[in-house]
């Protein structure tokens, strides 16, 4: 086919690039389980089905067929059983934990959780499972509510999830092994000889909470429950070693009372359950890593690494060995046997959409979707800051770009902060903004990885401490500039757009600077005391901005866009979930009221039951092209009639 007969990916087919998750791998290292996650157009929402490769047949197929979906699958410790979680239930479904062989021996439904299944693990014995759900409601609150009816005093009451254990031929049901009065488990663990289970927990489900795990280790035989003393910040995943006299997890290198005001970073840490010892063995490693598992080789790290995404395995004297064939590469996801001889991974290199791969060997063609399609060139270019701060970013392109035509330009800004922009093709990292329907348009699309963005190293993360706002549109218009000097971009011809932290900083270049043509902001914050008292997690803003907006009003006003309202010009489309918690929508009614009475051009259109995101992929497809319809409108001059109705 001739390149001139080629077309970019619409937007339908961009939304329909399945989004793969749960990776699993046998004990016996034949089979992967996991996720496809796909969109399903005539019933307007996603399906979760659940697929398997078999390495003996070198046959990949859907497990979870004709409506029946599943998430979260996991290998029984023989290789011959997968267990699941599948929503069931009339009316609000819920998950739970669904047995079958893969040789087709029927379905077992495990649990019947009035609120679900959270997470679970096989037991290793391989007859029963642990998992984590919800208390039950407490004879007290049952009684006030048959008495006065419903109220809930906030901040005070709470269904903490605990941990309980079933046996699959065990008549007695489930038993509880945790009180929910205690603590809300996060993560857990069990030790390959089933004798402990290690949990991480936090004192209730509160968001405010998030960021203060402690650990406890459970005692199958005797029951008793030991808290293990600390003074650090717990994240992450929390493994066993192979001889379950140790743990390790993701911790600060700091105390927990540092990170009241400052930005965490955070380490391996390993515990020695015997004898106390907590050793950092990557404390000079300026990462976040993650572990995965710790296996007879060793613990099975990832981290980022500017816009790549890495694995390796760290040995018991300290060696930490890539795994990654290349630096280049965005693994996402791994699974590991627990003698460390085969792996499996999710990955996706430079313009390239997510793959599973086995033991080094690709066993998925996702990338097919691109055959016969024109597909848009990503690539990594780097500039300095107004202070010099070096940002990196990716510059998407025509694969048959003229480097000596000046392009209109649309900035494309990461949400987070903690997060970036990687230069492959996945529809789970941008579900809200058709880059290759922008490319196919005659736009070139630059997403900067601004200060406070992950996986360039502590420093880089904090340097948007007491510096949201004007540091982040400083990282945003110096790219522009730099792409203006060079020749490439026509400095009257460009947009900015992003959701979330990204909606934020196009909301501050809304109201703070001329330079743009048009501006798009999804779920965005338009005032941080808006926000502070509205949203579900307070704390992510008193650790960015350094106190509370009582104590210190001005940095608040500073970073807010709506402190510069009556200096705002640019044409602004707000879009917003009318069920967000983290952003609550008052935030895009306050910058759209604002924008009116400047007499700006704006549009706010609010998303029905949808928060961050949402479970239709006809809202996402309408997010989208309202995008493709203003920029090309407010920029390259084409009609807007349509955009009310489509």
């Amino acid at each position: 086919m001739n390149i001139n007969e080629k077309t970019y990916l619409s937007i339908e087919e961009l939304l329909s690039i399945p989004t793969i998750s749960s990776l699993n791998i046998s004990e016996d290292g034949n089979n992967v389980a996991f996720v496809k996650n796909t969109a399903d157009w005539e019933d307007n929402t996603y399906r979760n089905n659940i697929w398997i490769y078999e390495k003996n047949k070198r046959e990949c197929y859907a497990f979870t067929t004709n409506g029946l979906e599943g998430t979260c699958p996991l290998w029984s410790p023989d290789s011959r059983h997968i267990a699941y979680l599948r929503s069931v239930g009339d009316g609000d479904k819920k998950n739970q934990i669904f047995v079958e062989s893969i040789d087709g021996d029927g379905r077992v439904q495990v649990t019947d959780e009035k609120e679900g299944v959270s997470q679970f693990n096989w037991d290793p014995t391989g007859k029963g499972f642990y998992y984590v759900a919800q208390s039950k409601e407490s004879e007290e609150i049952k009684k006030r509510g048959e008495n006065y009816g419903g109220f809930h005093h906030v901040g005070r009451e709470y269904q903490n999830d605990c941990l309980w254990h079933v046996e699959l031929k065990d008549s007695t049901g489930p038993h509880q092994l945790t009180d929910g009065r205690d603590f809300h488990i996060h993560e857990f663990n069990v030790s390959d000889n089933g004798e402990k289970v290690v949990l991480m927990a936090k004192p209730s489900p509160d968001g405010e909470d998030d960021q203060n795990g402690t650990l406890y280790i459970l005692d199958r035989q005797s029951g008793e429950l030991q808290k293990l003393s600390g003074d650090k910040l717990l994240g992450g995943n929390v493994c066993f070693s192979p001889h379950g006299n140790k743990i390790c997890y993701s911790a600060s290198i700091r105390e927990k009372e540092y990170y009241k005001t400052h930005i965490m970073d955070s380490t391996l840490e390993t515990y020695d359950l015997m004898s106390g010892q907590r050793i950092q063995p990557l404390i000079d490693f300026d990462r976040t890593v993650i572990p995965i598992r710790w296996t007879a080789k060793g613990i099975l790290l990832m981290w980022q690494d500017q816009t790549n995404y890495l694995i390796g395995l760290l040995s018991e004297d300290g060696t930490l060995d890539m795994l990654s064939e290349t630096t280049e590469s965005c693994i996402m996801e791994a699974s590991i046997t627990g003698d460390g001889n085969h792996l499996a991974y999710r990955k996706a290199g430079p313009n390239e959409t997510f793959e599973v791969y086995l033991d080094d060997e690709k066993i998925t063609n996702e990338n097919g979707l691109f055959e016969g399609k024109l597909k848009s060139n990503r690539e990594i270019i780097s500039w300095s800051s107004s202070d010099n701060l070096e940002i990196e970013g990716v510059l998407t392109t025509p694969i048959d770009i003229d480097w000596n035509k000046k392009y209109p330009l649309l900035v494309f800004i990461h949400g987070g902060p903690a997060w970036a922009s990687f230069p492959i093709h996945s529809s789970c990292f941008n579900e809200k903004y058709p880059v290759e329907s922008f490319i196919e348009k005659g736009f070139i699309v630059l997403e900067p990885n601004y200060r406070g963005s992950s996986g360039y190293g502590y420093e880089f993360l904090k340097a948007n401490y007491r510096n949201l706002g004007i540091g982040d549109y400083q990282d945003v218009i110096s790219g522009v500039d730099a792409l203006v000097d060079q020749g490439i971009a026509d400095k009257d011809r460009v947009g900015v757009m992003g959701w979330s932290q990204g909606g934020f900083i196009s909301a501050f270049c809304s109201t703070y600077s001329d330079r743009f043509k048009a501006i798009s902001v999804g779920g965005g914050i338009s005032n941080w005391v808006t926000n502070y008292v509205n949203t579900d997690l307070p704390s992510f803003i008193r650790m960015h901005v350094g106190d509370t907006p009582w104590n210190d009003p001005e940095i608040y006003a500073e970073s807010s866009p709506m402190t510069y309202i009556q200096s705002a010009c640019t044409p602004t489309l707000i879009q917003h979930g009318e069920k967000d918690a983290r952003v609550p929508v008052s935030n895009a009614y306050e910058l759209y009221k604002g924008l009116r009475d400047m007499g700006v051009d704006t549009e706010l259109v609010t998303f029905n039951g949808m928060g961050y995101s949402s479970g239709k992929p006809g809202i996402h497809r309408a997010i989208m092209k309202q995008n493709l319809m203003w920029f090309s409108h407010y920029i390259l001059g084409e009609s807007m009639d349509d955009f009310r109705v489509m």
